[in-house]
């Protein structure tokens, strides 16, 4: 077992460690690390389910107390199945200054991004999709992801626009869900609708509005058609679908709601509506 190499860091200036710096800035986040090719892993957790996967890190930072413990979590890398990686540790002062916040859960891995798959791979044996359209809250997609993984979703389509699934805090909130549900960007959206529905999905609008003169549909009563593929299209925060893709959808479809409440955060209804399709064929 060849050792990792380590590397105690005493300032946050350090020129090593810029894939860790001002992580909280997400502005800069989503463009540098898509440009850059790696996705940042936050929690021993995560990053044992990352690599568990076959991503593959480029680096560690922790707290000097997390040493011993990731040792013990994460063998493969001890045993340098990637090479040669970077371990730096620092007391929580100087990560927190590094990182913009206290970084409490273990350690941060620089993580290389896999491939974006093909459409056509992640649809080719799915049954059940969703497509987040424009969905900007990180903590959104996670959820929806961790909701879709445990309640027989098969595929995720994300939009050009939506927040990036491997950001830190929507692979954390999925509880790396991220990781193993098959996932990919859809392009040209909303016309791409029309891909979906030459495929065999039946393109269905999570939204209480009425399509071409169409009332949308109770929840409770869509669950009881049959539809061999469906395509469930999920809209952006406050917002909702945009008029473009509801007008291009097959039918709407709503989650019947009481006291005065006219709806739900869109990763609730997202987990409810999943939920409700788990027993329609």
């Amino acid at each position: 077992m060849r050792e990792m190499p380590i590397h105690l860091i005493e300032t946050a200036d350090d020129p090593r460690l810029s894939a860790y710096r001002d992580l909280t800035d997400v502005v800069l986040r989503k463009k540098s690390e898509p440009e850059n090719g790696v996705y940042i892993a936050e929690s021993a957790k995560i990053i044992e389910r990352a690599v568990a996967c076959g991503h593959t890190p480029v680096s560690i930072l922790m707290a000097e107390n997390w040493l011993a413990k990731m040792r013990l979590l994460l063998p493969s890398i001890s045993d340098n199945d990637f090479g040669d990686i970077d371990v730096f540790i620092g007391s929580h002062d100087v990560l927190e200054e590094l990182t913009g916040f206290h970084v409490h859960r273990g350690a941060l891995a620089e993580m290389v991004r896999p491939p974006t798959p093909s459409i056509e791979s992640v649809l080719v044996k799915a049954k059940r999709v969703v497509v987040l359209e424009n969905i900007v809250d990180h903590t959104n997609v996670g959820a929806i992801f961790r909701a879709a993984a445990g309640l027989g979703i098969d595929a995720i389509l994300v939009t050009p626009e939506c927040a990036d699934p491997l950001y830190r805090r929507s692979i954390r909130v999925s509880m790396g869900s991220v990781f193993t549900l098959p996932w990919t960007r859809i392009p040209a959206w909303p016309s791409s609708i029309n891909d979906l529905k030459e495929q065999g999905f039946h393109t269905v609008a999570i939204s209480p509005q009425n399509i071409g003169g169409q009332q949308s549909q109770d929840l409770r009563q869509f669950t009881e058609a049959s539809h061999d593929r469906i395509a469930l299209i999920l809209g952006t925060e406050g917002e909702g679908l945009t008029a473009a893709s509801l007008n291009n959808c097959d039918q709407s479809v709503h989650i019947p709601m009481s006291n005065d409440v006219s709806s739900l955060n869109v990763a609730s209804a997202a987990a409810v509506v999943f939920w409700a399709l788990q027993g329609a064929d």
